[in-house]
């Protein structure tokens, strides 16, 4: 039977997995898991602990799919003081490409394996990226054997393209409007047999789902007081929504934690929405940032994120790159993490709610790191240096330290 999916919004449903409503706002699919609690989950590795929960089995053989989910959650200290809330840090670049993308990556894979979409005119898995969704589209591609096409805008820095050739994908620059590129894919994927897995797409959004599922799990009986996230197209925050509406409706969770989603301040659309009070994301010119990343000027999930904001009881907020750049520091030197600006968003908007009254001291907060900082330049570092024969005479300094 072929996948269901349901938007959000209207309720429309149907069987047509293109992505879009009619009504203009992204579909998800209609899953309905029915009773659920946390002995439901099975003996399995990753993300596919929760099976009952997912629309596509692990995939036997497993192969990479069997490395995606299961990151471990952080406890620091040093995090606490640096936030003033108790901080649990989902470590997301521990996933095999390092970032929370496998996820979604996995789940496409698998679905697309057991034939639950595309049948034998779809071969090919592809999606618009130039960055870790394209390195881990390419990636999970490889193991399964199947034909990746990555399109990535024309002006795409040469590094980032060795990052993602190491997979050996079909890479395409394709020159014009980036944005417009999302839905370009789709029309054309669906026109030539490639299953493009966007930022949004369905199946993305639904393995992302886990990441909210194993951190309700780390809480039980209870659960975070909130979860912090960073956002860029809205698909992450979605997934996480959806989870959190499926756990409270199969009786496995009472209430739902609040949910923040956080922006880089110069690129900020969701974030400027909420604080305006509008129904609806609207786009932005945008500007530069280091968390380059998630500046996404046209979020084809901004309403969706927006919605799950309000419906969870929590807030979307920006910051700028100097608290970025201090929170990254500060994972870095007292966590001895590393994490891409991206990831460090959410730890400097965790704080910047402390200090604005919306977290308290006494809260238990999620920060999603949502992918290492090892594929990412590092700051410039001076390292002096010095002759062998002098070598002891640096080295005694630490004695005195």
């Amino acid at each position: 039977m072929p996948l269901q999916y349901v938007c959000y919004d209207c309720g429309s449903r149907g069987s047509d997995g293109s992505g879009r409503c009619g009504c203009g706002e992204p579909l998800w699919l209609d899953t309905s898991p029915g009773a659920f609690d946390w002995d439901d989950t099975v003996d399995a590795p990753g993300l596919w602990r929760y099976e009952p929960l997912l629309p596509a089995p692990l995939p036997n053989p497993p192969s990479l799919a069997a490395a995606a989910g299961g990151t471990p959650l952080l406890r620091d200290d040093a995090l606490d003081s640096f936030v003033g809330a108790s901080v649990h840090l989902k470590l997301e670049g521990q996933q095999p490409t390092g970032s929370f993308k496998d996820r979604g990556s996995a789940l496409a894979l698998a679905a697309m394996e057991a034939g639950l979409v595309g049948g034998d005119g779809e071969t090919a898995i592809g999606t618009v990226s130039h960055g870790n969704m394209a390195m881990s589209t390419a990636a999970f591609a490889a193991t399964f054997d199947r034909l990746c096409v990555v399109l990535v805008p024309d002006d795409i820095p040469p590094e980032r393209l060795g990052v993602i050739g190491q997979f050996d994908p079909t890479i395409l620059r394709v020159r014009g409007d980036y944005g417009r590129l999302y839905e370009r894919s789709l029309e054309l994927g669906a026109e030539y047999g490639i299953r493009f897995v966007n930022s949004d797409s369905p199946l993305r959004v639904e393995g992302q789902k886990t990441t909210a599922l194993e951190l309700c799990e780390a809480f039980v009986p209870s659960v975070p007081d909130g979860i912090v996230l960073p956002v860029s197209s809205g698909g992450h925050a979605s997934g996480v929504w959806k989870a959190l509406r499926e756990l409270r409706a199969a009786g496995a969770i009472d209430d739902l934690p609040a949910l923040y989603l956080v922006q880089a301040a110069a690129c900020a659309p969701i974030a400027e929405a909420f604080a305006a009070g509008a129904k609806t994301v609207s786009s932005v010119e945008g500007g530069e940032t280091i968390a380059y990343s998630i500046a996404n000027a046209d979020p084809p999930s901004g309403n969706r994120a927006l919605r799950a904001v309000r419906d969870t009881g929590g807030a979307a907020i920006a910051v700028a790159d100097d608290a970025i750049r201090a929170a990254q520091r500060e994972l870095a030197t007292e966590a001895g993490v590393s994490v891409e600006t991206a990831g460090a968003v959410a730890l400097a908007g965790a704080k910047q709610l402390v200090a604005d009254g919306v977290i308290t001291e006494d809260d238990d907060v999620a920060v999603v790191a949502t992918g290492t900082g090892l594929t990412e330049a590092s700051a410039d570092v001076s390292a002096p240096a010095v002759d062998l024969a002098a070598l002891d005479g640096r080295l005694a300094e630490f004695a005195d330290r």
